[in-house]
């Protein structure tokens, strides 16, 4: 990892976080990620960035992928799994939601269980969603009961 002032980020991503204290930083090729104690932060961002025009006709995709503590119930995991299902009803700027739990036979998915798929039509949606009073309180009743996140914003292209 190469580390890097938040001021060579955008003020909204750290502000958003509140990472900007002490993250590990890797940006390169257009892919930006961050580790924090476990969790993963991820955004891509196009080479050559898309126009106005393109980008209005795609979506600004939100991958979330949670690993839960083994201690965690499966009361709890719902709990939480209900939470973010109930963010679109709170903030405006999802533009849609789906979810769903690992079944692949491939064993390749590290631990992390629970896939979250959240969409927004610009960048300044997303930007106004991660500090929203609504997703900082998912993210505090989250805390206890995660082990391991990854999260990869991108441009859908078709």
């Amino acid at each position: 990892m190469f580390p890097t002032s938040p001021s060579s980020l955008s003020r909204s991503f750290w502000i958003a976080t509140g990472f900007a204290a002490s993250a590990g930083l890797l940006a390169t090729a257009g892919l930006l990620a961050v580790s924090l104690s476990g969790v993963s932060f991820a955004t891509t961002q196009p080479a050559n960035p898309q126009s106005a025009q393109a980008q209005k006709s795609t979506m600004l995709r939100h991958v979330v992928l949670f690993q839960f503590k083994e201690s965690s119930s499966k009361e709890s995991v719902q709990k939480i799994v209900d939470a973010f299902r109930e963010l679109k009803s709170k903030i405006p700027q999802i533009a849609d939601f789906e979810y769903g739990v690992n079944n692949s036979p491939e064993g390749l998915n590290n631990g992390l269980t629970h896939c979250f798929f959240v969409t927004f039509k610009t960048e300044k949606d997303r930007d106004e969603y991660l500090p929203h009073p609504a997703h900082k309180a998912f993210v505090e009743l989250l805390k206890p009961h995660l082990e391991k996140a990854t999260v990869v914003d991108y441009w859908a292209a078709q």
